[in-house]
């Protein structure tokens, strides 16, 4: 037997195909492109992600001879994205995607009842799906009156290969309609953003069998026998399933294109009040939280572009060993924040600039400005009760070790580096996969083996506690003009 996990990131889709336990056999990426038709706004179109997944499916096929024996599969997606299909199933207007801000008035509104807050136990951000569709019902009235379903993205794709109208419970949880300590879609939720049940998709659990693959793709991709589709998930509790964290004290970080702080939870412990998000996990009866930063490698990409180094080039100038941390200060608020935040206005900034000022100088100054906003979110979550004995670091930021001994030193918190391989969010697809076709979740949600430890560096513990004070008052400084 194989199983394929797909990952729908904002920039391309992985598919990661696996044999019966767990070891990945091959995989294959396709990218597709982002549209900015104005300011704030993030879209793409829903087709774009079925043209990828077919042509990464075409690959497999073609190169590894066990994806005949294909038994399982799990899609996990970039959440919140809103796709608007007709009564006929059609697309209406192009995904506006998570990263879109143009709901900020419609978000503020919601926000501002205190039972929208304690139902969907999170702070109602501008990226979530239910004040996109307000923007939409006051913006696009014409095709707000046709909307049938709305889907997130990994929900469309499960609608591509089964024909189902089905979401997991995890990517559920960040559209501000569904009660996540009940983990059901909450009638006054709906009522609140001017939305009805009939339109919401089936609710699964992530690693339950959310239908089968249509009988057009079997004959399409050569398969003879019944393939299983799991509920699936959003994209961090699928890579927390990917690299294990599925229990209280069990977590990672994640320096991507946003930075994740991620903590599994083994009950249900909303604080919206600190812009902790606190959704399902895709297993049933556990739940997460994180913080998320909307830049993390984003604001060493964007540093790239400007002085015309490569991000690798521009760490590997620091070394590896922990410098002291410089005076320049940089608020990595580039798109507006999230955790702890709550701002889409806040914008981003060097302080500090002298004609001292090296381009190292700069290159600290952004990686401790990321180190310092998901120290931010690290504080929420442990105000909000999570432990932390320990985390794993994920994500392409992660080949900087000065980067990770910072964040660890900022952190007070050891971070381990895995073993390389897979463990990320296509793995924890492929595995809902195989729990939703009979495996047992303990089996096969567990975590890949430690190639590196990295430490706090003690002597630095209290003068990067004092610049993070520093970070904190200089963002209390730019909030205070702009």
């Amino acid at each position: 037997m194989a199983y394929l996990g797909i990952d729908l990131g904002t920039s391309g889709l992985r598919a990661l195909l696996v044999s019966d336990d767990g070891v990945p056999i091959g995989s294959c990426s396709k990218s597709f492109d982002v549209s900015r038709p104005h300011d704030g706004w993030s879209e793409q179109d829903p087709n774009d992600w079925v043209i990828a997944l077919e042509g990464a499916v075409r690959d497999l096929r073609d190169q590894y001879p066990a994806f005949q024996n294909l038994t399982g599969i799990g899609v996990a997606g970039h959440m919140h994205g809103a796709t608007l299909l007709d009564d006929g199933g059609q697309v209406l207007r192009p995904c506006i995607l998570w990263n879109d801000t143009r709901a900020q008035t419609q978000a503020a509104g919601l926000d501002n009842d205190e039972r929208v807050r304690a139902l969907s136990g999170n702070i109602v951000f501008p990226g979530f799906t239910a004040p996109k569709m307000l923007w939409v019902a006051q913006n696009e009235p014409e095709v707000f009156n046709k909307v049938a379903k709305v889907l997130l993205p990994a929900a469309y794709l499960n609608y591509y290969l089964t024909g189902e109208f089905v979401a997991d419970m995890s990517d559920s949880a960040g559209t501000s309609w569904l009660d996540v300590g009940a983990r059901n879609w909450s009638t006054y939720l709906l009522d609140a953003g001017q939305m009805r049940r009939d339109q919401m998709p089936r609710l699964v659990e992530g690693s339950q069998s959310g239908g089968t693959l249509r009988a057009e793709l079997m004959a399409d991709w050569g398969l003879a026998q019944t393939v299983t589709v799991a509920g699936g998930a959003g994209d961090n509790a699928a890579a927390a399933c990917g690299i294990g964290a599925m229990h209280e004290g069990q977590g990672f970080v994640s320096l991507g294109t946003s930075g994740v702080l991620l903590a599994a939870r083994d009950g249900y412990h909303p604080a919206p009040q600190t812009a902790v998000h606190t959704f399902c996990h895709a297993v049933p009866d556990q739940w997460y939280q994180m913080g998320v930063m909307l830049c993390a490698t984003d604001s060493l990409n964007w540093l790239s572009g400007i002085v015309g180094k490569s991000p690798q080039a521009l760490t590997e100038e620091l070394g590896e060993n922990l410098h002291a941390p410089t005076e320049l200060r940089f608020l990595p608020y580039l798109s507006g924040e999230r955790t702890p935040h709550n701002d889409a206005h806040i914008r981003g900034s060097f302080t500090g600039l002298s004609t001292r000022t090296t381009g190292n100088d700069m290159t600290q100054a952004v990686l401790e400005g990321v180190a310092f906003g998901l120290c931010d979110s690290f504080e929420a979550l442990v105000a909000a009760g999570a432990k932390f004995d320990s985390l794993f670091a994920i994500g392409g930021g992660a080949a900087s070790r000065y980067w990770l001994r910072l964040i660890a030193t900022v952190l007070d918190v050891p971070l381990h580096i895995p073993t390389s391989g897979e463990f990320g969010a296509a793995l924890g697809a492929a595995r809902l996969g195989m729990v939703a076709n009979g495996a047992m979740v303990g089996d096969v949600m567990v975590a890949p083996d430690i190639d590196e430890t990295i430490e706090p560096v003690p002597e630095m513990r209290d003068v990067m506690r004092q610049s993070h004070a520093a970070f904190q008052k200089a963002y209390a400084g730019i909030k205070a003009i702009q």
